[in-house]
């Protein structure tokens, strides 16, 4: 490589970091949607009765300086009781609750942490590769 080069091509590569991660963070965002809502259809997750709850999981991409991010989550109150349970307690109401946890967000989290630094390696290939 001509060292002349390298500042065009480090000037080009400053120009691909935004996107390029902010394309990683709303794919590996997706999966993590797609492997929540995969858990929140049945044991050991909990079970779908009318769906509201399954559709409820939604992601939001935000903007950063130099990429994205991205929030998932439910808007429902069921899902802090369905992840961690409801054990020997009294609601809001007065009712008595022994709901045991359907943890379904975190076996999610888990299993994406795994491969996470993979789609990042590829962006930053796709970054610094070739101009």
């Amino acid at each position: 490589m001509d060292l002349d080069d390298l500042p065009g091509r480090l000037e080009q590569a400053a120009d691909r970091v935004g996107p390029e991660v902010n394309r990683a963070v709303k794919q590996q965002g997706r999966l993590l949607l797609a492997m929540i809502k995969f858990n929140a259809s049945g044991r050991p997750g909990p079970n779908i009765i009318t769906g509201d709850y399954f559709d409820s999981w939604k992601p939001e991409p935000f903007p950063v300086p130099d990429g994205g991010g991205m929030d998932i989550g439910t808007t429902e109150p069921q899902g802090k009781r369905l992840e961690y349970g409801f054990m020997y307690r009294y609601d809001s109401l007065g009712r008595f609750y022994r709901q045991p946890p359907f943890p379904h967000v975190g076996p999610a989290v888990a299993d994406i942490e795994q491969d996470m630094l993979d789609p990042f390696k590829a962006a930053c290939d796709r970054i610094f590769g070739s101009a």
